[in-house]
Protein backbone atom coordinates (compact mmCIF):
# COMPACT_ATOMS: atom_id res chain seq x y z
CA UNK A 1 0.00 0.00 0.00
CA UNK A 2 1.27 3.18 -0.89
CA UNK A 3 0.41 5.20 2.21
CA UNK A 4 0.45 3.07 6.04
CA UNK A 5 -0.84 5.77 8.31
CA UNK A 6 0.00 3.32 11.28
CA UNK A 7 3.58 4.10 9.75
CA UNK A 8 3.74 7.57 8.50
CA UNK A 9 1.15 9.89 10.77
CA UNK A 10 3.60 11.47 13.33
CA UNK A 11 6.87 9.93 11.95
CA UNK A 12 10.28 12.29 11.72
CA UNK A 13 11.40 13.26 8.88
CA UNK A 14 15.93 13.21 8.76
CA UNK A 15 17.23 16.29 9.79
CA UNK A 16 18.73 18.27 7.32
CA UNK A 17 21.61 20.49 7.58
CA UNK A 18 22.01 23.28 5.14
CA UNK A 19 23.26 27.18 4.44
CA UNK A 20 22.65 30.00 1.94
CA UNK A 21 24.67 32.94 0.96
CA UNK A 22 23.51 36.45 -0.64
CA UNK A 23 23.88 34.72 -3.97
CA UNK A 24 21.62 31.98 -3.48
CA UNK A 25 18.96 35.22 -2.18
CA UNK A 26 19.75 36.51 -5.59
CA UNK A 27 19.35 33.63 -7.79
CA UNK A 28 15.54 32.84 -5.80
CA UNK A 29 14.78 36.63 -6.12
CA UNK A 30 15.27 36.41 -10.07
CA UNK A 31 13.55 33.32 -10.17
CA UNK A 32 10.58 35.39 -8.97
CA UNK A 33 11.07 37.64 -11.60
CA UNK A 34 12.71 40.31 -9.22
CA UNK A 35 14.90 43.07 -11.47
CA UNK A 36 12.24 43.80 -13.60
CA UNK A 37 12.47 47.35 -12.48
CA UNK A 38 16.40 47.20 -12.91
CA UNK A 39 16.93 51.04 -11.76
CA UNK A 40 14.73 51.12 -8.79
CA UNK A 41 16.18 51.58 -5.73
CA UNK A 42 13.95 49.47 -3.39
CA UNK A 43 13.76 46.45 -5.75
CA UNK A 44 17.49 46.21 -5.85
CA UNK A 45 17.14 45.86 -2.50
CA UNK A 46 16.44 41.95 -3.50
CA UNK A 47 19.47 41.78 -5.15
CA UNK A 48 22.13 43.18 -3.07
CA UNK A 49 25.62 41.97 -3.71
CA UNK A 50 26.35 41.96 0.41
CA UNK A 51 22.77 42.00 2.24
CA UNK A 52 20.15 41.71 -0.35
CA UNK A 53 17.17 41.55 2.00
CA UNK A 54 14.88 38.20 1.90
CA UNK A 55 11.54 37.05 1.34
CA UNK A 56 10.30 35.09 3.90
CA UNK A 57 9.54 32.38 1.59
CA UNK A 58 12.96 31.95 0.96
CA UNK A 59 12.08 29.31 3.62
CA UNK A 60 10.89 27.09 1.25
CA UNK A 61 14.41 26.63 -1.26
CA UNK A 62 16.74 27.47 1.29
CA UNK A 63 17.01 23.11 2.46
CA UNK A 64 17.71 22.36 -1.03
CA UNK A 65 19.26 25.27 -2.65
CA UNK A 66 21.56 23.04 -5.05
CA UNK A 67 19.95 19.98 -5.54
CA UNK A 68 20.21 18.40 -8.95
CA UNK A 69 17.70 15.23 -9.26
CA UNK A 70 13.84 15.48 -9.28
CA UNK A 71 12.37 15.05 -5.61
CA UNK A 72 10.81 12.10 -4.15
CA UNK A 73 7.87 11.22 -2.34
CA UNK A 74 9.51 8.55 -0.09
CA UNK A 75 8.68 8.87 3.75
CA UNK A 76 8.48 6.62 5.96
CA UNK A 77 5.18 4.26 5.34
CA UNK A 78 4.68 6.74 1.84
CA UNK A 79 5.85 6.21 -1.87
CA UNK A 80 4.10 7.37 -4.06
CA UNK A 81 4.83 7.98 -8.16
CA UNK A 82 5.84 12.05 -8.58
CA UNK A 83 3.65 11.98 -11.48
CA UNK A 84 0.42 11.71 -9.40
CA UNK A 85 1.39 14.55 -6.94
CA UNK A 86 0.70 18.69 -6.99
CA UNK A 87 1.12 21.02 -4.22
CA UNK A 88 -2.11 21.38 -1.85
CA UNK A 89 -1.06 24.39 0.61
CA UNK A 90 1.57 26.22 1.72
CA UNK A 91 2.85 28.52 5.20
CA UNK A 92 5.89 30.11 6.21
CA UNK A 93 6.05 31.31 9.48
CA UNK A 94 9.50 33.35 10.09
CA UNK A 95 10.72 34.32 14.15
CA UNK A 96 13.07 37.23 12.97
CA UNK A 97 13.93 38.61 9.67
CA UNK A 98 15.96 35.55 7.55
CA UNK A 99 19.63 37.03 7.48
CA UNK A 100 21.34 37.67 4.20
CA UNK A 101 23.33 34.07 4.84
CA UNK A 102 23.41 31.39 7.13
CA UNK A 103 23.77 27.90 8.26
CA UNK A 104 20.85 25.72 10.26
CA UNK A 105 19.07 22.70 10.51
CA UNK A 106 15.56 21.64 9.60
CA UNK A 107 13.53 18.82 11.91
CA UNK A 108 10.30 17.97 10.66
CA UNK A 109 7.17 15.26 11.06
CA UNK A 110 4.61 14.03 8.96
CA UNK A 111 1.79 16.41 11.41
CA UNK A 112 -1.35 15.19 9.42
CA UNK A 113 -2.60 12.41 6.68
CA UNK A 114 -5.91 13.11 5.22
CA UNK A 115 -8.17 10.39 3.57
CA UNK A 116 -10.31 12.26 0.96
CA UNK A 117 -11.71 9.16 -0.54
CA UNK A 118 -10.10 8.58 -4.04
CA UNK A 119 -7.07 10.87 -2.73
CA UNK A 120 -4.95 11.76 0.06
CA UNK A 121 -3.16 14.72 1.47
CA UNK A 122 -0.19 14.40 3.14
CA UNK A 123 1.11 17.50 5.66
CA UNK A 124 4.31 17.74 6.65
CA UNK A 125 6.14 20.46 9.35
CA UNK A 126 9.05 21.92 9.64
CA UNK A 127 11.49 23.97 11.95
CA UNK A 128 13.98 25.41 11.30
CA UNK A 129 17.03 26.55 13.85
CA UNK A 130 20.36 28.72 13.38
CA UNK A 131 23.77 27.70 13.86
CA UNK A 132 23.20 30.20 16.85
CA UNK A 133 20.08 28.01 18.24
CA UNK A 134 17.66 30.60 17.80
CA UNK A 135 14.38 29.50 15.80
CA UNK A 136 14.19 31.22 12.64
CA UNK A 137 11.35 29.69 10.29
CA UNK A 138 8.46 26.97 10.34
CA UNK A 139 6.98 25.89 7.72
CA UNK A 140 4.23 23.61 6.92
CA UNK A 141 2.60 22.07 3.98
CA UNK A 142 1.01 19.69 2.58
CA UNK A 143 0.97 17.48 -1.27
CA UNK A 144 -2.22 16.12 -2.91
CA UNK A 145 -1.90 13.00 -4.18
CA UNK A 146 -4.25 11.73 -7.10
CA UNK A 147 -5.27 8.13 -6.48
CA UNK A 148 -3.96 7.31 -3.03
CA UNK A 149 -7.10 7.75 -0.96
CA UNK A 150 -9.31 5.16 0.50
CA UNK A 151 -7.10 3.85 3.19
CA UNK A 152 -9.64 4.88 5.98
CA UNK A 153 -8.29 7.74 7.84
CA UNK A 154 -9.71 11.26 8.41
CA UNK A 155 -11.33 13.37 5.81
CA UNK A 156 -9.74 16.76 7.37
CA UNK A 157 -10.90 20.21 6.63
CA UNK A 158 -13.48 21.15 3.72
CA UNK A 159 -14.43 24.74 4.58
CA UNK A 160 -12.95 27.68 2.75
CA UNK A 161 -12.13 30.70 4.41
CA UNK A 162 -14.28 33.38 3.04
CA UNK A 163 -13.30 36.50 1.67
CA UNK A 164 -14.81 40.17 2.55
CA UNK A 165 -18.13 40.87 0.94
CA UNK A 166 -16.60 44.61 -0.47
CA UNK A 167 -14.70 45.35 -3.77
CA UNK A 168 -10.94 44.38 -2.42
CA UNK A 169 -8.71 47.55 -1.05
CA UNK A 170 -6.23 46.48 -4.08
CA UNK A 171 -5.48 44.76 -6.96
CA UNK A 172 -2.25 44.12 -8.70
CA UNK A 173 -1.53 42.79 -12.23
CA UNK A 174 2.28 40.78 -12.21
CA UNK A 175 3.38 39.25 -15.06
CA UNK A 176 5.33 35.80 -15.53
CA UNK A 177 8.32 35.37 -17.81
CA UNK A 178 7.93 32.45 -20.44
CA UNK A 179 11.57 30.78 -18.89
CA UNK A 180 10.35 31.66 -15.14
CA UNK A 181 10.18 28.02 -14.45
CA UNK A 182 13.44 26.87 -15.67
CA UNK A 183 15.20 29.81 -13.98
CA UNK A 184 13.19 28.92 -11.01
CA UNK A 185 13.99 25.16 -10.89
CA UNK A 186 17.34 26.23 -10.63
CA UNK A 187 16.75 26.91 -6.69
CA UNK A 188 16.87 23.20 -6.07
CA UNK A 189 13.12 21.97 -7.30
CA UNK A 190 14.05 20.34 -10.50
CA UNK A 191 10.77 18.45 -11.09
CA UNK A 192 10.37 17.18 -15.40
CA UNK A 193 6.79 18.55 -14.62
CA UNK A 194 7.79 22.40 -14.74
CA UNK A 195 10.36 21.68 -17.37
CA UNK A 196 9.53 18.42 -19.83
CA UNK A 197 6.80 18.84 -22.05
CA UNK A 198 6.43 15.41 -22.51
CA UNK A 199 6.25 14.29 -18.66
CA UNK A 200 3.54 17.36 -18.32
CA UNK A 201 1.55 15.79 -21.11
CA UNK A 202 1.74 12.30 -19.20
CA UNK A 203 0.54 14.26 -15.65
CA UNK A 204 -2.41 15.53 -17.74
CA UNK A 205 -1.43 18.94 -18.69
CA UNK A 206 -0.58 20.47 -22.48
CA UNK A 207 2.49 22.07 -21.60
CA UNK A 208 5.27 22.61 -18.29
CA UNK A 209 3.65 24.33 -15.39
CA UNK A 210 5.14 26.89 -13.08
CA UNK A 211 6.24 25.59 -9.68
CA UNK A 212 3.26 26.36 -7.08
CA UNK A 213 5.89 27.66 -5.04
CA UNK A 214 7.14 30.35 -7.49
CA UNK A 215 3.94 31.69 -8.18
CA UNK A 216 3.44 31.66 -4.03
CA UNK A 217 6.70 33.61 -3.56
CA UNK A 218 5.86 36.29 -6.48
CA UNK A 219 2.29 36.77 -4.85
CA UNK A 220 4.70 37.40 -1.39
CA UNK A 221 6.50 39.48 -3.24
CA UNK A 222 3.81 41.74 -5.36
CA UNK A 223 1.81 42.13 -1.51
CA UNK A 224 5.16 43.52 0.01
CA UNK A 225 6.51 45.86 -2.80
CA UNK A 226 2.66 46.94 -3.28
CA UNK A 227 1.25 47.55 0.35
CA UNK A 228 4.13 47.04 2.46
CA UNK A 229 6.60 49.60 0.96
CA UNK A 230 8.65 46.70 -0.67
CA UNK A 231 10.01 46.44 3.24
CA UNK A 232 10.33 42.00 3.49
CA UNK A 233 11.04 42.60 7.17
CA UNK A 234 7.68 43.73 7.62
CA UNK A 235 5.92 40.02 6.32
CA UNK A 236 6.03 37.88 9.77
CA UNK A 237 4.45 34.94 7.62
CA UNK A 238 2.61 34.43 4.41
CA UNK A 239 0.28 31.62 3.28
CA UNK A 240 -1.94 29.72 0.52
CA UNK A 241 -3.60 27.04 -1.08
CA UNK A 242 -3.14 26.13 -4.11
CA UNK A 243 -6.29 26.14 -6.18
CA UNK A 244 -4.97 25.60 -10.36
CA UNK A 245 -2.15 26.00 -12.91
CA UNK A 246 -0.12 28.76 -13.82
CA UNK A 247 1.98 28.12 -17.33
CA UNK A 248 4.78 30.43 -17.45
CA UNK A 249 4.37 33.75 -19.52
CA UNK A 250 0.77 34.45 -17.92
CA UNK A 251 -0.12 37.61 -15.73
CA UNK A 252 -1.13 37.07 -12.20
CA UNK A 253 -4.33 38.91 -11.30
CA UNK A 254 -4.19 39.44 -7.00
CA UNK A 255 -6.90 40.97 -5.19
CA UNK A 256 -5.95 41.86 -2.07
CA UNK A 257 -8.48 42.91 1.25
CA UNK A 258 -6.38 44.25 4.68
CA UNK A 259 -8.52 42.56 7.81
CA UNK A 260 -7.07 43.46 11.07
CA UNK A 261 -2.94 42.36 10.79
CA UNK A 262 -3.56 40.76 7.77
CA UNK A 263 -3.86 40.84 3.75
CA UNK A 264 -6.03 38.47 2.44
CA UNK A 265 -6.86 37.31 -0.72
CA UNK A 266 -7.09 35.18 -3.76
CA UNK A 267 -5.12 35.56 -7.08
CA UNK A 268 -6.21 34.47 -10.43
CA UNK A 269 -5.39 34.36 -14.22
CA UNK A 270 -6.23 36.98 -16.41
CA UNK A 271 -5.63 35.45 -19.82
CA UNK A 272 -7.79 31.91 -18.61
CA UNK A 273 -10.90 34.17 -17.66
CA UNK A 274 -9.51 34.45 -13.88
CA UNK A 275 -9.23 30.45 -13.51
CA UNK A 276 -8.29 30.11 -9.94
CA UNK A 277 -4.30 29.43 -9.07
CA UNK A 278 -3.95 30.44 -5.54
CA UNK A 279 -7.05 30.80 -2.51
CA UNK A 280 -6.82 31.46 1.11
CA UNK A 281 -4.04 33.69 0.41
CA UNK A 282 -2.75 35.40 3.66
CA UNK A 283 0.32 37.66 4.45
CA UNK A 284 0.58 38.34 7.93
CA UNK A 285 1.61 41.80 9.05
CA UNK A 286 5.49 41.68 11.06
Amino acid sequence: MPIDPAIALGAELPAREFSWTPTDVQLYHLGLGAGARQTDPVELTYLDDNAPQVLPTFATVAPTLGETEPPKVSFPGIEIDLAKVVHGHQEVVVHKPIPASGKATSTGRISEIWDKGANAVIVQEHTVVGSDGEPLWTVRSSIFARGEGGFGGERGPGAKAALPERAPDAEILTPTLPQQALLYRLCGDRNPLHSDPEFAKGAGFPAPILHGLCTYGVVCKALTDELLDGDASRVGGFRAKFAGVLFPGETLRIKVWRVGEELIGAVTVVEREDAPVLGEVALTIA
